[in-house]
């Protein structure tokens, strides 16, 4: 880390077991991402509120390089478990150590993008179970009432926005997929 990482205690008296036991988990994810620039560690003893009365509380700011950031702050409320210091501790941790995981993933481009499916509007339809779709750039997609899905193609008119998966046909392309956008054009 670039800079030391700092243990704030309030509404509580920090031992040095509670003090080991945090820097061992900082240790501990500065081992899976070596990365880490700062760490920043909240530690709240019970208060006497009386939903969350008795209850630990434990933040955690970890800062990465380019201004991220992996925060991880909410107690649940009506979790007993947390009026134990070592599993506060211990489950703050862990939720931090998945959000670094996750973070880390996104940065080196190793998460699943999904294309969405690109929309075009029906400019006409036959009684004989087919017509066709005009794409985004203008082009004309035939569909088959068979690549309906949901059984919709009845519920299709001129001007109708649909979400469609093109392939090309023996004549051209084709749609192998049309969804009936809802209302709004939402899906």
């Amino acid at each position: 880390m670039e800079t030391p990482a700092q243990m704030d205690f309030k509404g509580i008296e920090p031992s040095e077991s509670v003090r080991q036991a945090i820097a061992s988990h900082i240790a501990g994810l500065e081992q899976r991402c070596g990365r880490l620039t700062a760490c920043r560690v909240v530690l709240k003893g019970p208060g006497g509120h009386h939903r969350t009365g008795g209850l630990y509380e434990v933040n955690i700011r970890l800062a990465l390089p380019d201004g991220r950031e992996v925060d991880v702050g909410r107690t649940p409320t009506a979790d007993e478990r947390h009026a134990d210091l070592d599993f506060a501790v211990n489950n703050a941790f862990k939720r931090a150590r998945r959000r670094l995981q996750d973070k880390v993933r996104r940065m080196q481009g190793q998460v699943k993008v999904h294309d969405s499916l690109p929309v075009g509007t029906v400019i006409r339809t036959d009684a004989a179970g087919f017509g066709f779709l005009e794409s985004a750039d203008g082009r004309e997609v035939y569909f088959h009432q068979n690549s309906v899905l949901d059984g919709a193609f009845s519920r299709l008119g001129v001007g109708t926005r649909v979400t469609f998966a093109e392939e090309m046909g023996e004549k051209g392309p084709q749609a192998s997929t049309v969804r009936l956008l809802g209302k709004h054009g939402l899906r």
